[in-house]
C-alpha cells in the first residue's frame, strides 16, 4: 500500500487536510476504508480489547 498525501513534514494545513481525510474515512463506516488511514502496526484500545495491526483492527470493525 504506497502513502498517500499529504505526506510529512507537515504544515498547518497540510495537517489538517490529513485529519480531514482520516475522519471522511471514519465517517464512512466502511472497514476497508477505515483501516486504510492507520498504519500497519496500529495499536488500538477498546475497553477490553487490544487490536493491533490492520488485520486485527479490520476484524473489531467488521464486528
Amino acid at each position: 500500500m504506497e502513502p498517500r498525501p499529504p505526506l510529512p513534514p507537515f504544515t498547518a494545513e497540510t495537517a489538517a487536510q490529513k485529519v480531514r481525510m482520516a475522519e471522511d474515512a471514519w465517517n464512512t463506516r466502511d472497514p476497508d476504508r477505515v483501516v486504510k488511514v492507520y498504519t500497519e502496526d496500529t495499536r488500538w484500545r477498546n475497553r477490553a480489547e487490544f487490536p493491533v495491526g490492520r488485520e486485527q483492527v479490520h476484524a473489531f470493525l467488521v464486528r
